[in-house]
C-alpha cells in the first residue's frame, strides 16, 4: 500500500496547468521528457559525436551506450550522463560542438516538441530551461526556437586551446540536488511561478516553484511542423533520421556498404554515356522519376540560343539528374563546387564569379553552345521552401523552361553548409534507395519573358511561384547569405559574418 502511494507523483499533470494570464510570470522547465517528448538524450549526443567527432567516435559512443544505460538506471543519472559527455566531447573543439548545436540539433529538437509542455511554456513572459544536458548543446535551440530567456545546464570543461576535456565543471551534472541548487542560485530573492519536470530527480527543483506540474511518460504526437514556434527553413548535418540506438547501429553498419555502393553509382554516372545512365541507375537502386515533356534538343543553327533550364536547388546533383532525365549532357553554372565534385561530374560545370557583367557573359556564351542548367536560388534548401531567385538569367534569354527538382533520402543528406562539400555526392548515393524527381514545366510564353515586356524580377518571381506550386513548397525571400549566416556564421564564401538574428530572418519568411 505504502509502495503504491510512493509511486503517485506529488504534483498534478501538465494538462491541468492553465496557460491564461501568464505573460508576467516565470516558468522553469526541464528539457528531455518535458519540453521534448524523448526522455533519452542519447540521440543528441550521437548527433554531436557523428557530426563533430566523426564515424569512429560515433562507434565508440554506440559501444558505450549499454554501460551508460546501466549507470543511468542502476547507479545514478549523473554517472550515465557523465559517460555520454566524456565519450562524445573528449578532444573535440568547442567550436565544432557549438556549430553542431546551432546547425544540426535544433531541427531534431523541434521535431520532438511536446504539445502540452509547449502550450504551457509558450504562455509565460519569462522562460527558463533547467537541464542536465550540457548547456552548449541546448542553448541555441532553447533561446532561438523556444524563446527561452536563459538556459541553466551542465557546464563542460574546455582547455585554453579550445578543446573539450570530456569532464564537467563543478558542481557536476545538474541532476537532483544539483539542479535544485542551480535554481536557488538563480532565483535568490524570487520564486518561479511554475516548474515542469518528468521524473523523480526533478522533484527537488519543482518543489521550489509556486506551482509544479509533471509531464507523464505517455505517447503523444509532437507539435506539427506548421505550428512550430519558428519556421524550420535551414538546418545542416548528414543524418536524416534521429539516431536512436537501433537506428544508429543500422546506420554505422551500413556505412561501408553504402560507400561501396556510392562508388559504383558515381562511376556509372561519370563513365557511361548519358543516354543509358538512367537504366544503370535503376539497376543500382537509384530511382529517377521524370514528369512533364522535356523539350527536344536545339539543333545547331546560327544565332539560335539553347534552352535555359531554371531548376529548384536540392543538391549539387540537380543538373546531373536533369541530364539523366533528358538522356543527354547539359552544361551547368554554379556558385560553388568542390574540386572533387567537379572532377567527378559527367557534365560541363562553370563557376559563377558573382560579378554581374562577367557572369552574364559566361551564361550567354554557354547558351550559344547549347542548352544550359541554372539554379537561381544560389544554394540548396532541404525543407519545403524556395529561396529567392536571382533575376540575372531572365535578362539573357527568352527560351526558359522551369524545372521543379525534388529528392528523397532515407539515411544521409547529400548537402552540407559546415562540412566538406566534396563528400556531398557520396553521401547522397550512400542512401539505400535514393529518389530524384525531375518535373519539366511548360516553357515560358514570350509574353512572360523580358522580351515580352516583363522585368527580370517579375520573370524570376513568376518562375519561383510556379515551381513552388508544383512542389507544394513555400516561397521565401531568404538568400544564400541568410543560409550560411545561420548555419556557418559566414556568407557562403570566405569572409566571416555574425549570425543573423531570428527577428531578421522572421521578417524575410514572408513569401514573394
Amino acid at each position: 500500500m505504502g509502495k503504491q502511494a510512493a509511486e503517485v507523483p506529488p504534483f498534478p499533470l501538465v494538462s491541468q496547468c492553465s496557460s491564461d494570464r501568464r505573460e508576467k510570470q516565470t516558468v522553469v522547465s526541464d528539457l528531455d521528457g518535458t519540453l521534448v517528448r524523448g526522455r533519452s538524450s542519447f540521440p543528441y549526443f550521437m548527433l554531436v559525436a557523428f557530426e563533430a567527432g566523426g564515424v569512429l567516435r560515433s562507434v565508440l559512443l554506440l559501444l558505450a551506450a549499454p554501460l551508460a544505460y546501466i549507470l543511468y538506471h542502476f547507479v545514478s543519472e549523473a554517472a550515465g550522463i557523465k559517460l555520454l559527455i566524456f565519450v562524445t566531447f573528449s578532444g573535440v573543439k568547442a567550436k565544432k560542438i557549438e556549430s553542431v548545436s546551432r546547425a544540426v540539433l535544433p531541427k531534431f529538437y523541434s521535431e520532438d516538441l511536446h504539445p502540452e509542455s509547449w502550450r504551457v511554456f509558450s504562455s509565460f513572459g519569462r522562460r527558463y530551461v533547467l537541464t542536465a544536458n550540457p548547456r552548449i548543446m541546448v542553448e541555441v535551440f532553447a533561446k532561438e526556437c523556444l524563446g527561452a530567456d536563459e538556459v541553466i545546464g551542465s557546464e563542460i570543461e574546455v582547455t585554453k586551446g579550445g578543446y573539450a576535456t570530456g569532464f564537467v565543471k563543478a558542481p557536476g551534472v545538474l541532476v537532483g540536488v544539483n539542479k535544485e541548487n542551480a535554481l536557488k542560485a538563480k532565483f535568490v530573492d524570487d520564486q518561479p511561478d511554475v516548474g515542469m519536470g518528468d521524473r523523480k530527480t526533478d522533484y527537488p527543483f519543482m518543489s521550489l516553484c509556486k506551482e509544479a506540474y509533471i509531464v507523464p511518460d505517455t505517447k503523444v504526437e509532437a507539435v506539427p511542423r506548421e505550428n512550430l514556434p519558428k519556421p524550420l527553413v535551414f538546418h545542416d548535418g548528414r543524418l536524416v533520421c534521429r539516431p536512436e540506438p537501433l537506428n544508429a547501429l543500422i546506420t554505422l553498419v551500413w556505412l561501408p556498404v553504402g560507400f561501396l555502393l556510392a562508388f559504383l553509382r558515381i562511376a556509372a554516372g561519370s563513365l557511361l554515356p548519358m543516354s543509358i545512365v538512367y537504366y544503370a541507375f535503376t539497376l543500382l537502386g537509384v530511382r529517377v522519376i521524370v514528369r512533364g515533356a522535356p523539350p527536344a534538343p536545339v539543333k545547331e543553327k546560327e544565332g539560335k540560343l539553347g534552352v535555359l533550364f531554371v531548376c529548384s536547388h536540392r543538391t549539387l546533383l540537380d543538373p546531373i539528374f536533369l541530364s539523366v532525365a533528358l538522356g543527354r549532357p547539359v552544361s551547368a553554372v554554379t556558385y560553388s563546387i568542390s574540386r572533387v565534385s567537379e572532377f567527378l561530374s559527367p557534365i560541363k560545370t562553370v563557376a559563377l564569379t558573382r560579378n554581374r557583367e562577367s557572369d552574364a557573359a559566361n551564361i550567354r556564351k554557354l547558351l550559344e553552345e547549347g542548352d544550359l542548367a541554372i539554379c537561381p536560388e544560389g544554394t540548396t534548401c532541404r525543407e519545403p521552401f524556395l529561396l529567392r531567385f536571382s533575376a540575372l538569367f531572365a535578362e539573357l534569354t527568352d527560351q526558359i523552361v522551369p524545372v521543379a527538382m525534388y529528392n528523397r533520402m532515407s539515411m544521409f543528406h547529400g548537402t552540407t553548409a559546415t562540412g566538406w562539400k566534396g563528400m556531398d555526392p557520396f553521401f547522397f548515393f550512400m542512401n539505400p534507395s535514393p529518389v530524384y524527381e525531375v518535373n519539366f514545366l511548360n516553357q515560358l510564353p514570350l509574353e512572360l519573358t523580358c522580351t515580352g515586356g516583363k522585368t527580370s524580377h517579375e520573370v524570376a518571381n513568376y518562375i519561383q511561384r510556379v515551381v513552388a506550386g508544383t512542389l507544394s513548397f513555400e516561397c521565401t525571400n531568404f538568400t544564400r547569405k541568410d543560409k550560411y549566416s545561420v548555419l556557418a556564421g559566414n556568407d557562403g564564401t570566405v569572409a566571416p559574418k555574425k549570425s543573423a538574428s531570428a527577428e531578421q530572418l522572421q521578417k524575410k519568411a514572408s513569401g514573394c
